[in-house]
């Protein structure tokens, strides 16, 4: 989060696939072309897989396959009349990250957006710049390159200083990679040729940066009179000046658009980064009982991180003990652990610019006290029919509300609340104890685009939801409910008459060096359930057990 089964029932027979799509068929050079048609992903049939372990129904969006993990608990069932999840063979995720990334079909969902918007668009040519090499202020080396996402979602490049072409009419892709500097050569080595970036990327034609111009004036003239831009991402040498018309508008939002429903390979990243992640937060629950401080565990986790293949972090760790977990995004991570009941580890990392996001809340002596125990069953059980909601076309506002409604449930029982659920509810008390949102959108971001959110909702439970409305199928989601003891949130509403008296500030005591309990995982929504890909362990008697066993 950045903020923001029992027994298995028998395997049943799985529907049998659909048939992949081709590559788009290739057009005549510009610069250097490929010759033939080629598949957008490497694919092999379905087959079983130990690395992958098991996972919700599949059910088959158009265009993509859906891969995942699942993480199960002993706890809860799912709701009466809700499928359980069924196991399930599938080809591994490497197999499909063998191909490129699907630039070109990203390319078409962006074009065929702007289409159905603009409907005399059957013309015109999108550009769009990748990040530049940028100078730390004051020094002269480096700042850490991260790719510009609108860029990479149509390209697959993570390089500095490239650009980009795609000539809707033709459906061609352009990638134009900066020419060889022979100073820079002498410290950095030979820069990607333009034949090196045509093997590498899923674009049509490469050329050089010094090309651009030139370029976008031919296109100007023989295929478009419109250019598609980012404003403020075009870089004053560029020039437009054969463009009839520049709409600097549309493009952004088609490609926020555009990345919402995953396709195969995004799947198959983000599935990666998740089993990564998993696997690094089992490293730090093994090692959490000897460390002495919050720095040694965050450590741990990034050893784990860049030695399977992750240099880089999603977003900043959150290794939170004690009471500092209430901090939503507390990020110091240098405390001592002793007299510390609970750990929370809030970290994800990235796999060629696709984010993983998981949470885990455990006792750092191997032991939950009481009281821990009672706050970790009641996120658990948020967690978990939450995540039994989630098909396509459910309303995550709905979903919102009912982890809101568990959570009352428990508090009420703990005796933390007090009065009538529905009253409790309608005073919005249980915010005090669940401030955030249930989850947001990820992919390229941990926050991915398209969530429409509404920060001016005048409603609390709802103000942080970072995604409103209903979700489609091929959209990946994160599930992290919570429960905090903060007091600069509970402080007020114990000052607030309309919540004050729905909340036992004696019963309350006992609870605030609980900190803050919150479990995510990372989900993909498909139409008729949805894929676990976060496979670390969430039980709480099998998180003792490792914890104490380490």
């Amino acid at each position: 989060m950045r903020a923001f089964l029992p027994l298995r029932p028998p395997r049943t027979p799985i529907p049998k696939q659909a048939a992949i799509p081709t590559a788009l068929t290739n057009h005549p050079t510009l610069v250097l072309t490929r010759a033939g048609p080629r598949p957008l992903c490497a694919r092999r049939p379905a087959s079983s897989s130990p690395a992958l372990g098991t996972t919700w129904t599949q059910q088959l969006l158009p265009s993509l396959q859906v891969r995942g993990l699942a993480s199960s608990s002993q706890l809860f069932r799912p709701p009466a009349g809700k499928p359980e999840p069924q196991p399930i063979n599938m080809a591994p995720y490497e197999e499909i990250l063998k191909g490129k990334y699907p630039g070109n079909l990203h390319a078409k969902r962006v074009a065929d957006y702007i289409r159905s918007k603009l409907p005399d668009a059957t013309t015109g040519v999108i550009y769009l710049e990748g990040g530049k090499t940028r100078m730390i202020e004051n020094c002269d080396q480096e700042e850490h390159f991260r790719q510009r996402r609108y860029f990479y979602y149509l390209t697959g490049c993570d390089l500095p200083d490239c650009h980009y072409t795609y000539d809707i009419a033709s459906g061609e892709s352009t990638l134009y990679v900066p020419p060889v500097d022979a100073d820079s050569v002498v410290w950095s080595g030979l820069p990607l040729s333009t034949s090196e970036a045509l093997d590498q990327y899923d674009v049509h034609h490469a050329a050089l940066t010094t090309d651009v111009n030139s370029t976008l004036a031919h296109l100007a003239k023989t295929s478009s009179k419109t250019v598609y831009a980012i404003s403020g991402q075009v870089s004053d040498h560029i020039t437009f000046l054969e463009f009839e018309d520049k709409n600097m508008s549309i493009l952004k939002e088609a490609i926020e658009y555009s990345r919402v429903v995953k396709s195969d390979y995004e799947v198959a990243l983000i599935q990666k980064a998740s089993d990564i992640s998993s696997a690094a937060h089992r490293a730090v629950m093994e090692k959490v009982r000897h460390a002495k401080n919050e720095t040694e565990l965050e450590a741990v986790l990034l050893s784990q991180f860049v030695s399977k293949g992750s240099k880089n972090q999603a977003y900043s760790t959150i290794v939170a003990s004690g009471r500092s977990a209430a901090t939503l995004h507390y990020v110091r991570n240098d405390q001592p652990l002793e007299g510390k009941l609970n750990l929370l580890l809030d970290a994800g990392c990235e796999i060629n610019c696709y984010a993983s996001d998981i949470t885990r809340t455990f006792p750092i002596s191997g032991r939950f006290t009481p009281e821990s125990r009672a706050i970790y069953d009641i996120v658990l059980k948020m967690q978990l029919e939450s995540i039994a909601m989630l098909k396509e076309g459910v309303s995550w506002d709905d979903v919102h509300a009912n982890a809101h409604r568990i959570a009352i449930d428990g508090l009420l029982q703990l005796g933390i609340l007090k009065g009538d659920r529905e009253d409790i509810f309608k005073s919005k008390a249980s915010v005090a104890f669940f401030p955030h949102g249930l989850g947001h959108y990820m992919g390229m971001d941990t926050h991915d685009t398209g969530g429409d959110p509404n920060y001016a909702d005048t409603d609390p439970m709802f103000r942080y939801l970072r995604k409103r409305g209903t979700l489609p199928a091929g959209s990946v989601i994160t599930v992290e409910p919570g429960i905090y003891f903060c007091k600069f949130i509970i402080d007020p509403a114990l000052n607030d008459p309309a919540t004050a008296k729905h909340i036992d500030a004696g019963v309350l005591e006992r609870y605030w060096d609980v900190g803050g309990v919150r479990i995510e995982d990372n989900v993909l929504i498909t139409k008729d359930g949805c894929e676990n890909f976060t496979s670390v362990v969430k039980d709480a008697a099998e998180l003792e057990r490792i914890i104490s066993s380490s």
